[in-house]
């Protein structure tokens, strides 16, 4: 796979040019370019770990715009990312008889939607994510998406974008997302990086790694990731917590090498992160040592 830096410049439309902190794949960049000049969101997925969250990040600092982003867990409803009206204070203060209680704006509460509809320059809106929520999430943004304005019900307001965002939206792939919200979504996957791609990735937060080191551990990583039986493959960002630690360590290619005896590499508590699969890997040792 070929691969290059993410950038991105303003001439006639928003082009894709790069930075120096992110590599991307080819057809992540092209994804990222159809989606900004379609105007349309950019859903990605991908396994957690894999950059989804720093791509928009890194957008965001390559075209020289703020970033807001939207975070989202289990309990967070589309509503929330609009605006939310705090009816329960303004029943408080009508009680204590305080002036405010006439202003109904002063009770509400704006979400990161309407940060990005009301700021005064173009920003990237990171909606992070979207499949933690309920089914029902993506299809309650979807007007607001398409339309790029909402209504305020309790002051009658419209709240339409003064600049259209960027908007940007990752998936773990833990659950489906409707087919009316994928309709409106420009899609990429973004694939675990083949060998190349990832020690131009290890270049960016490693430069000057020394070659023999890196194959030995690369080599060893890919092979961790291949077992049959894997309960969680270890990610982008796992192996560079890994590559951290042997660094920190001194260790050389000699110190990670392996025999059949000794099946789980070097410091894996940054590659495994469950029992059942250093459970895995002692039962592999346990029956190459038996075959000895």
């Amino acid at each position: 796979m070929r691969f290059r830096k993410l950038h991105l410049v303003k001439d006639a439309g928003v082009k894709f040019t790069g930075t120096k902190d992110y590599v991307a794949s080819d057809d992540l960049a092209i994804a990222v370019n159809a989606a900004i000049a379609l105007e349309r969101p950019l859903l990605v997925k991908g396994e957690p770990g894999t950059g989804k969250t720093e791509l928009a990040r890194q957008v965001a600092s390559a075209m020289g715009m703020e970033i807001i982003e939207w975070h989202v867990k289990s309990t967070t409803r589309a509503q929330q990312g609009l605006y939310e009206y705090d009816a329960v204070s303004r029943l408080r203060d009508s009680q204590l008889g305080e002036d405010r209680v006439g202003d109904i704006a002063a009770y509400i509460r704006r979400g990161k939607l309407w940060e990005a509809f009301e700021a005064p320059e173009r920003v990237v809106l990171l909606i992070d994510e979207v499949d933690k929520a309920d089914i029902e999430f993506p299809n309650d943004l979807l007007q607001e998406l398409d339309r790029m304005e909402f209504h305020v019900y309790e002051t009658g307001e419209m709240v339409r974008a003064r600049n259209r965002p960027v908007v940007i939206i990752t998936s773990n792939n833990e659950k489906e997302l409707p087919d009316a919200f994928l309709r409106r979504c420009f899609f990429h996957y973004i694939r675990f990086p083949e060998v190349e791609t990832l020690k131009a990735i290890v270049d960016v937060h490693f430069p000057g790694i020394k070659d023999r080191l890196l194959t030995t551990a690369l080599t060893q990583f890919y092979e961790l990731r291949d077992t049959p039986g894997l309960k969680k493959k270890p990610s982008t960002s796992e192996v560079l917590d890994w590559l951290k630690l042997i660094l920190a360590q001194d260790l050389t290619p000699e110190d990670l090498r392996r025999d059949g005896t000794d099946a789980l590499p070097k410091l894996h508590g940054a590659l495994l992160k469950n029992e059942q699969d250093v459970a895995l890997f002692e039962r592999l040792a346990f029956m190459a040592r038996g075959r000895s």
